[in-house]
């Protein structure tokens, strides 16, 4: 498997040799959906909260006598049949989101990703991707030379001066490979990998 190898100007010089374990896989749907949808529901904190009919304010005052009336018998305006009354079932703040995912699967789904994106021509390669100082301004002027708009940067190590001159462009995003994660890869529509960061994108999921 072979991928571009960017220059500066964000034209192809050359290829580069890529491991078929990573980028030449057969693509994957449903274990693809599995890990995103996983990652995704491992993310939620899990706050969100409502009241049981115990918990809502309310009298304790019978609303209307029991017979005579012709309307159905209450005895709480608490009832989960009242509006404003409590829920039958709510959720609770302690509730836990977590989806497992075995190693192998996520090595494979991630994997599967990384080829998808090589067929679409979505990834790419260059030497190195570092500034000189944090400038955002000079990171700016480095994408914009290599008409990037959506980008994400996976480098094989992401230094103060990169980190910085980065985190404020919006749709640009700079990771090493151990936080590549696949929403990430998903939503961002290029892809530049360093040559080192391959390497290690080898050992990884390989």
């Amino acid at each position: 498997m072979q991928l571009e190898l960017l220059n500066d100007q964000g034209q192809a010089a050359s290829k580069v040799d890529a491991p078929e374990t990573v980028f030449g896989r057969d693509y994957n749907e449903a274990l693809i959906h599995q890990i995103v949808v996983a990652f995704q529901a491992n993310a939620r904190q899990g706050t969100r909260a409502q009241k049981d009919r115990e918990q809502v304010k309310h009298s304790t005052k019978k609303p209307f006598k029991q017979k005579g009336t012709g309307r159905a018998r209450a005895g709480m305006t608490s009832s989960p049949l009242w509006r404003g009354g409590g829920r039958i079932f709510p959720n609770m703040p302690d509730e836990n989101f977590t989806q497992k995912i075995n190693k192998k699967m996520y090595r494979a789904g991630m994997a599967s990703i990384f080829s998808q994106l090589a067929r679409e021509g979505r990834i790419c390669v260059v030497d190195s991707m570092k500034v000189d100082s944090p400038k955002t301004k000079l990171f700016a002027a480095k994408l914009k030379a290599m008409n990037l708009q959506s980008v994400m940067v996976i480098a094989d190590e992401v230094d103060e001066n990169l980190y910085l001159a980065s985190r404020n462009i919006p749709n640009v995003l700079v990771v090493e490979p151990r936080y590549a994660d696949p929403v990430s890869l998903v939503h961002y529509k290029k892809i530049l990998v360093t040559k080192a960061a391959v390497e290690k994108l080898k050992e990884m999921f390989a």
